[in-house]
């Protein structure tokens, strides 16, 4: 493979780019005044698991801040695929649609709402297991922040959750909510299995119900594994058997260090995993 193809494409206005093209710039809504969203979906084993679902809410974020997307998420799905296959079949990529708006101030002129698909290689993380800490800094409300989309400028927070963790020698961090409740990890959802059953915080507007999460309750519940959605306190996922996090990079890790506590890599985390892996490989998208 070229090292243009290995930078990825970027599928803007109807034409491919390889690499990162400059279509964006500083006067632009996106980057000035934070109306950009996204989304992510893998390519991986030939499969491409819930992309229709992570390009629908592509289009719903935009929505939600203002943007006038032209595009559906089928018909986003349908460009995709088309870049999937310049790929090699073996390829594991990273999926992107990205909305903007070029115009406006304060809020975004919904006419000038732009929009790219970016393909990249991205190699499936090792499920060897992460590590995390509790952070200090916590999830918005859903009145102090566009938290129901997949928005651009939620990020910078979830970016210095992850730096604090790293300045302390963790990968990742648990953040809580605004009540003090567990939220989800910095950029995954979390879940932990205690006596056979699982738990998982219930969505409460702080925090994406994501695709992935959604996709492993019903899996499980399905292999009649009792899935309980419900406000979490720390102290209780120190206190579990095991604890793993789902989410669109990685789909399904085991967490094997949370603070001071090491855990074992289990069987409720096993299970998530291969019933995921199963499904994602029946899967067209």
């Amino acid at each position: 493979m070229s090292d243009a193809m290995s930078a990825g494409l970027v599928l803007v206005d109807g034409v491919w780019h390889t690499g990162n093209p400059g279509v964006l710039g500083p006067q632009s809504h996106g980057v000035w005044l934070g109306s950009t969203v996204f989304d992510g979906a893998r390519f991986f084993d030939g499969c491409a698991p819930d992309l229709v679902p992570h390009c629908d809410r592509a289009v719903r974020s935009a929505r939600l801040l203002g943007l006038a997307p032209q595009v559906t998420g089928e018909e986003i799905a349908e460009m995709a695929w088309r870049g999937i296959s310049k790929f090699s079949p073996r390829a594991q990529l990273y999926i992107k649609p990205v909305f903007w708006a070029d115009e406006g101030f304060i809020t975004p002129d919904p006419a000038t709402t732009r929009f790219a698909l970016c393909l990249s290689e991205s190699a499936m993380p090792e499920p060897s297991g992460f590590s995390a800490c509790l952070s200090s800094f916590r999830r918005p409300a859903r009145d102090m922040a566009p938290t129901e989309a997949k928005a651009s400028c939620l990020y910078p927070n979830v970016a210095r959750c992850v730096r604090e963790a790293n300045d302390k020698g963790f990968d990742t961090a648990v953040v809580l909510d605004p009540c003090g409740n567990v939220a989800e990890f910095a950029y995954t959802n979390l879940f932990f299995a205690k006596d056979g059953q699982v738990h998982t915080p219930a969505p409460n507007g702080t925090f994406l119900n994501g695709l992935t999460r959604q996709r492993v309750i019903g899996l499980l519940r399905d292999a009649g594994v009792e899935v309980i959605e419900r406000a979490v306190s720390y102290s209780e996922v120190l206190a579990a058997d095991e604890v793993f996090g789902t989410g669109n990079y990685f789909k399904v890790a085991p967490c094997t260090k949370l603070d001071d506590r090491t855990f074992a890599i289990g069987e409720a985390y096993m299970k998530a995993r291969a019933l995921y892996w199963e499904f994602a490989r029946a899967s067209n998208g």
